[in-house]
């Protein structure tokens, strides 16, 4: 048995060939096979060589002959089971798989599925980078939510990243000898730099008030105007359970964000709003769904609107993130500072469940305070009161 430093363990049979070559092909997986199973394949692997052949040469010629769209299902089939790890060694995440998988069935498999593993060079994994910004894989993805998939630069950065990381387990799983895409050279993506300033912020403001008095659905208000008071990703504001929400304490505990499980200061007006959202019955969100029992999520089409009323181009639900970013590091907040508001901090800097440093509860206060100020929010009024910056 062949332990690895990652914890993954694997039955090996060692032997010699023909030639007297000492020689060793992997059997199967500690736990996914059994010692009985692996006993088994090894007689039988051992009976192969005493004929003459070698089994480690058929191995490697039948990964050579491996295809793209192959290596692809391997990796989906594998991590969808839970047998590839990630980030900090555990499983991947679903919500990661089905962007793999997006990217795999959309640009990946139309581009080079057929291509064989072996065969590849930097020069074609660039060229698949190549196509995707130029729109070559564009294509609609049908009626409903999801848009067309248009391609660009960012989307081909990220694909050929997913490729990266599938060819980089197949390799270190020896399900493929040499990974083609090592020292390629990935497009460098736009930063998203936009902000409102705070007179589109007062701006937007009025328009959410008129907003409130023409009929605009209030969870969608809410959602926007919790994302800008507390810069929240739209998928954490909406997908915000009540369980998670300490609004009396000032913070929410995530159990699983993008950047694992955290705890995220937020300020009074924030938390006065979250903490004061209509529930509805057996639905655990702050912002719940109109049907069934999910969470809001038209807030996206709802900050359109808004900002359309207000003649504010160029803003989405990002923008309000890095408006809030801003903001704080308008009021003399340093980078580490603000990074640990918006979730990007090294781990250990936001995870205490209980103690969250004072630092942060002041510049969630400070920051959104001063947004709430602006917009003219009438949830200040909150649980307790934050002094404005000065």
């Amino acid at each position: 048995m062949r332990a690895m430093p990652s914890g993954l363990k694997t039955f090996v049979l060692q032997y010699r060939n023909a030639e007297g070559r000492s020689r060793r092909i992997v059997l199967g997986r500690y736990g996914v096979m059994t010692v009985e199973k692996a006993r088994e394949q090894a007689q039988i692997k051992l009976g192969v060589v005493a004929a003459g052949a070698d089994p480690a040469e058929e191995n490697v010629r039948s990964r050579e002959a491996i295809t793209i769209a192959e290596i692809c299902d391997w990796y989906l089939r594998e991590a969808e089971a839970g047998r590839i790890l990630g980030r900090r060694h555990r499983p991947i995440k679903a919500s990661t798989l089905a962007m793999d998988r997006s990217r795999i069935e959309t640009h990946i498999k139309p581009l080079l599925g057929r291509r064989q593993v072996r065969a590849l060079k930097l020069a074609d994994i660039e060229g698949l980078q190549s196509d995707i910004a130029a729109g070559k894989t564009a294509k609609p993805r049908g009626n409903g939510r999801g848009g067309v998939a248009t391609g660009g630069g960012g989307v081909a950065a990220r694909t050929v990243s997913t490729l990266q990381s599938l060819l980089a387990h197949a390799t270190r799983l020896d399900i493929i000898a040499l990974n083609p895409t090592n020292g390629v050279r990935r497009l460098a993506g736009k930063k998203k730099e936009r902000r409102l300033s705070l007179a589109e912020i007062g701006k937007l403001g009025e328009v959410v008030s008129a907003a409130e008095r023409n009929g605009e659905h209030p969870v969608a208000l809410a959602a926007v105007r919790f994302m800008l008071l507390t810069g929240f990703r739209i998928s954490e504001a909406q997908g915000l359970q009540r369980e998670w929400l300490h609004a009396n304490k000032g913070y929410v505990h995530f159990p699983d964000t993008k950047s694992d499980g955290q705890v995220r200061a937020i300020g009074p007006s924030a938390a006065y709003l979250a903490a004061n959202q209509p529930g509805r019955k057996n639905c655990p969100y702050v912002f719940p769904s109109d049907v069934g029992d999910g969470h809001f999520t038209a807030a996206k089409s709802c900050l359109s609107r808004l900002c359309a009323s207000a003649k504010i181009e160029g803003v989405t639900p990002h923008t309000l993130r890095h408006t809030f970013g801003s903001v704080a590091g308008d009021l003399g907040f340093s980078e580490l500072t603000i990074a640990a508001l918006l979730g990007h901090a090294a781990r250990g800097v936001t995870q205490g469940y209980v103690h969250i440093d004072e630092a942060l509860k002041l510049a969630a206060t400070r920051t959104c305070e001063e947004i709430a100020h602006i917009l003219n929010d009438s949830s200040r009024e909150g649980i307790v009161p934050g002094n404005r910056a000065a």
